[in-house]
């Protein structure tokens, strides 16, 4: 057995097995590789099963997925002077796979920081309540700034968005106030729109209820039912309601007279003649309808004398 044959033989199968290796690549669906032969740029390879030349040829894949890249929180003078923590998210993918590989060392890197400095100088050219309210026009500046820079180094930013924004303690209160400010200026307003209304609608009942006077005594009545409803140890009449209870005591006094009148006027009709025989009979006693008490104003008649 030769062994050196046979040494050489496997010195020539590993090497063909590493040379193998070497040429074959593998670019996934979602890279392109950028072919590099002697050092120059000579094609872009999509996504399959690639050869190239061992040694001669060096495949760099790209991937052109959407990255997801956070900015980290910094500090920020607004146009009016108040410091704020804003943190933001940039998303980036890349659109030519020659020009990120040959145009810039480390893509990420770079937009990470022009990232930062494009939302510092976006920020400072807005007060601290355009920042508050207008988020979606810094995100869409800050877009549009940096679209303008790593278009050239074949990378895309699909989109900017303010995460975070830290205020001061002290600039917290200050809007707390403000805001409890303005709510209780709303109620005031509110509260004073809901008088006005109440007063024209009391006008309309008021001129309705002149117009009509039993209407108003209606009113007063349902006002007793109401004060009954509850437990009250003193009940307050309004003067009207007064006067009315007087006349309603006085045509009672006056019923009440009539009545006695008439029973007086019977009596005198069935008294017995002279000289005729005394005949005693029961008198039926006489009904008497009860006063009611009148208020000490009302004026109350002396009672007629029988005849």
């Amino acid at each position: 057995m030769n062994w050196t044959a046979i040494i050489s033989w496997l010195l020539v199968i590993v090497l063909v097995l590493i040379l193998a290796r070497m040429s074959i690549k593998i670019v996934r669906q979602y890279e392109q590789g950028v072919l590099f032969r002697l050092g120059r740029v000579v094609a872009v390879r999509m996504p399959g099963l690639r050869f190239i030349i061992p040694v001669v040829d060096r495949l760099q894949l790209v991937s052109l997925r959407i990255v997801t890249m956070p900015i980290q929180s910094q500090g920020i003078i607004t146009q009016d002077n108040v410091s704020v923590d804003i943190s933001a998210v940039a998303y980036y993918r890349v659109i030519d796979a020659v020009k990120s590989v040959v145009a810039i060392e480390d893509v990420a890197a770079a937009i990470n920081q022009i990232a930062q400095t494009t939302l510092r100088k976006v920020v400072g050219q807005h007060s601290l309540d355009q920042t508050l309210s207008e988020t979606e026009r810094i995100n869409t500046d800050i877009r549009q700034i940096l679209d303008a820079l790593t278009l050239e180094w074949g990378v895309e930013v699909t989109l900017v968005e303010l995460k975070d924004i830290q205020l001061p303690d002290s600039m917290k209160r200050a809007m707390a106030r403000q805001a409890e400010a303005e709510r209780e200026k709303r109620a005031k307003i509110i509260s004073a729109e809901g008088e006005a209304i109440a007063a024209v609608a009391l006008g309309q009942a008021s001129d309705t209820m002149m117009a009509h006077p039993v209407a108003l005594q209606l009113r007063n009545l349902q006002s007793l039912v109401e004060i009954g409803v509850d437990k009250n140890s003193t009940v307050v009449f309004p003067a009207p309601l007064m006067s009315t209870i007087a006349e309603l005591g006085t045509f009672l006094t006056r019923e009440a007279q009539a009545a006695k009148a008439g029973m007086a006027a019977a009596a005198a009709v069935t008294a017995p003649a002279p000289g005729a025989p005394e005949v005693t009979a029961p008198a039926p006693a006489a009904v008497t309808a009860p006063a009611p008490a009148a208020p000490p104003t009302a004026p109350t008649n002396p009672p007629a004398k029988a005849a």
